[in-house]
């Protein structure tokens, strides 16, 4: 497995329907909630939380790209983290969404990707951390 801080290979065994570069799975995440965002209906709350998750959202991946060009470990795992932190808002900002606007697989499936990459990126963080160690 090749393998530079956060950008890894996928194992050649790897049969899921979603990207293995943390990269590539930030972006879409970003791409899909703006796109299921833009399907919410137009009154003054919903706009107010949907301005607060499209700004988390967009923001993991951004923290991921500069994390991958990151100038030390500690400048990698720090950004990691804020990745992780915008992941973990975002999800908040989803479950208003499911709990008060609107409910349908499409946003349980939102929920469910930005639980698994809080998970991801908790464990990229903590095996960055270890290497420093």
């Amino acid at each position: 497995m090749s393998k530079k801080w956060g950008r890894f290979e996928a194992p050649k065994d790897w049969a899921r329907d979603v990207p293995y570069d943390i990269r590539e799975r930030t972006f879409r995440f970003a791409v899909q909630v703006i796109r299921a965002v833009r399907g919410l209906p137009d009154d003054a709350a919903t706009r107010v939380v949907a301005y607060q998750l499209v700004k988390a959202a967009t923001s993991v991946g951004a923290n991921v790209e500069e994390a991958d060009g990151a100038e030390s470990k500690r400048d990698f795992v720090h950004k990691m983290s804020i990745g992780r932190k915008e992941t973990r808002e975002s999800r908040y900002w989803i479950r208003i969404v499911r709990a008060s606007i609107v409910d349908n697989n499409e946003w349980a499936a939102l929920q469910q990707e930005s639980e698994e990459l809080a998970r991801i990126l908790s464990a990229i963080i903590n095996s960055a951390q270890k290497e420093t160690q």
